[in-house]
């Protein structure tokens, strides 16, 4: 079976199998190799995995899920190792965002996030989705997120979450 979509420039068929099933890595450059990979190592609970580099680089690769990770070259005297916390003049990559697999886990970043300094811990409402924004130490803006509703139904501007995440994440009943 197959679905039409239609968009402003094209229309195309598409498989009821997806092509893609997830992100396998965002490459990404740095000048602390070592710091970066701590950061995120101490937040998602990854597994750092050296990689072969270019010669006069490090490289390693951030395993932050089954297939999915950040892979990172040390690049001494690069001009763009520096990420921007302004949204929207960051270049061509803007920002990451990881997602998680409930509440719960968002819960536990959010706290992590405000231990590292990386973040104010603010959750953000989306409706669908909440999700966590912070700063990883190259100053890359990133989120994580929680998508409750795949289909994206009543998604709105961002708002701020007021409730607790814990009770989300309790059974009902």
């Amino acid at each position: 079976m197959t679905e039409t979509t239609t968009s402003p420039s094209t229309t195309r068929s598409r498989a009821a199998t997806p092509l893609v099933t997830g992100l396998n890595h965002v490459a990404i450059t740095t000048g602390d190799l070592d710091g970066l990979c701590a950061f995120y190592a101490d937040l998602f609970d990854a597994e750092i995995v050296e990689t072969p580099a270019p010669p006069g680089t490090r490289a390693a690769t951030i395993r932050i899920g089954a297939g999915a990770g950040l892979a990172v070259l040390e690049a001494p005297g690069n001009p763009h190792v520096r990420g921007s916390a302004t949204m929207l003049d960051r270049g061509h990559l803007d920002h990451v965002a990881f997602d998680v697999a409930g509440p719960a886990e968002l819960e536990e970043v959010r706290r992590r996030v405000v231990a590292l300094g990386a973040g104010d811990g603010t959750v953000s409402d989306y409706g669908p989705m909440l999700s966590v924004y912070f700063e990883d130490p190259d100053g890359m803006g990133t989120e994580a997120c929680w998508l409750r509703d795949p289909t994206f139904t009543g998604a709105h501007a961002p708002q701020p979450f007021t409730g607790d995440l814990r009770a989300l994440a309790s059974p009902v009943g």
